[in-house]
């Protein structure tokens, strides 16, 4: 069963100097892993203050014997693009089984736990539902339950942790862009959120959190933080992760270009068809807090539009504790299909409108954009359903804010 982990502490208390998981895993709870057989599901973005990757980290400890890596999406380097499948391989140097968890299989096989007494968990994730490392993780656990292995997450920070947003998922509407039944952007790290995943399911486990130190949910990275390496090849950076939920559903629109391919994918906006001042002034007049909007022009360099210079907008968070990004991109969506009409924003050629209920969770954001509801409107629909999972996330919570 899963041991008691310490609460979220006094926000009174005196602040420790920052260390991420693995260094308090290495450091004061060895013993977890002397002796064992590892395998960690990880990938090349979890590094620590000296750009050492968690591997690197195990691999150097002389009492701990790594025997398997596991990689998610995109694949343990980290560089596959999105939807793309990778496969199994051997590590170069090492000698050791690279299994893929974004191929031929979504989940850890008895065979590849085989030769595995405990899985340590360690990726930079966004606390957000379609960003399918929490998939993944869903997916760990569950198979670490059934094969009767121990599962340690070494945790790390992740953007907008003070607080959740958008609709909870709806079971008829899972996928792998959406299997956890969290609000889209849930605000857990990765060890709250395997913790909450085990409470959601009922879990059988023995799971084990190396919490971090000196960490009171920052919305910013502090000085004595890692450098950010991207997670994926389009999340370059923490303002990129925090947007996510904002404009992912741009994937199943391509209407409109997000600044896919450029150093601020998911931060962008853009169209020939777009009036960009227009829709600055309309989103400004909707009152959103914690952001703003900055006309912008760039270059789109995939999709509809490619090799064309779009006249935009930036999306830029001024307030990341009161800053929604289900709520605004929403808004966004509302104000978009008000200026460019219904058919371009849902008609256009490409449009996946399953995927988009996919992304969200439900066909209520769609079905109600399309009815025209304004984007606080639609937020209001799912309002009523969130007061369960709060309850639920407070419980699972380990850091104060």
């Amino acid at each position: 069963m899963t041991p008691p982990c310490p609460g979220p502490t006094s926000a009174a208390s005196p602040r420790e100097p920052f260390a991420l998981g693995i260094d308090g895993l290495l450091d004061a709870h060895r013993d977890w892993l002397a002796g064992r057989r590892i395998g960690l599901v990880s990938h090349s973005a979890a590094v620590d203050l000296l750009g050492r990757t968690t591997a690197e980290r195990l691999k150097d400890c002389p009492d701990v014997r790594l025997t398997a890596l596991f990689g998610p999406e995109h694949g343990y380097a980290g560089l596959a693009g999105a939807g793309v499948a990778t496969a199994d391989e051997i590590h170069i140097s090492w000698n050791i089984p690279v299994y893929s968890l974004y191929g031929e299989n979504r989940r850890p096989t008895p065979a590849m736990l085989a030769g595995v007494d405990v899985l340590v968990v360690d990726f930079q994730d966004l606390g957000a539902r379609p960003y399918t490392y929490v998939s993944t993780l869903r997916l760990v656990l569950e198979a670490a339950a059934a094969e009767g292995k121990c599962v340690v997450v070494a945790d790390r920070p992740v953007p907008l942790a003070t607080g959740f947003d958008g609709p909870l998922l709806e079971p008829e509407h899972a996928s792998f862009v959406g299997l956890v039944g969290t609000s889209m952007q849930y605000g857990m790290t990765p060890g709250e959120t395997a913790r909450w995943i085990v409470d959601w399911l009922g879990l059988d486990l023995d799971l084990r959190v190396a919490p971090m130190r000196g960490y009171r949910r920052e919305v910013r990275p502090g000085p004595d933080w890692p450098a950010w390496v991207p997670p994926s090849p389009r999340i370059r950076s923490w303002e990129c992760g925090a947007l996510f939920t904002c404009t992912v559903a741009g994937e199943a629109l391509p209407a409109v270009d997000y600044g896919s391919g450029t150093d601020r994918s998911f931060q962008l906006l853009g169209a020939p068809w777009l009036p960009a001042a227009d829709l600055i002034a309309a989103l400004a007049a909707t009152g959103l807090p914690g952001v703003t909007f900055v006309p912008c022009s760039y270059e789109a360099r995939s999709g509809l539009y490619a090799g064309q210079r779009l006249d935009g907008l930036q999306i830029v968070i001024t307030d990341y504790a009161r800053f929604r990004p289900v709520t605004v991109g929403v808004s966004i969506l509302a104000a978009l299909q008000a200026l460019g009409g219904k058919a371009r924003l849902w008609e256009t050629a490409g449009t996946r409108p399953e995927f988009f209920d996919k992304l969200f969770g439900t066909r209520l954001v769609r079905t109600a954009l399309q009815d025209g509801l304004t984007g606080p409107a639609v937020a209001a629909l799912w309002q009523a359903d969130q007061s369960a999972f709060a309850a639920s996330r407070t419980r699972c919570l380990l850091y104060p804010p």
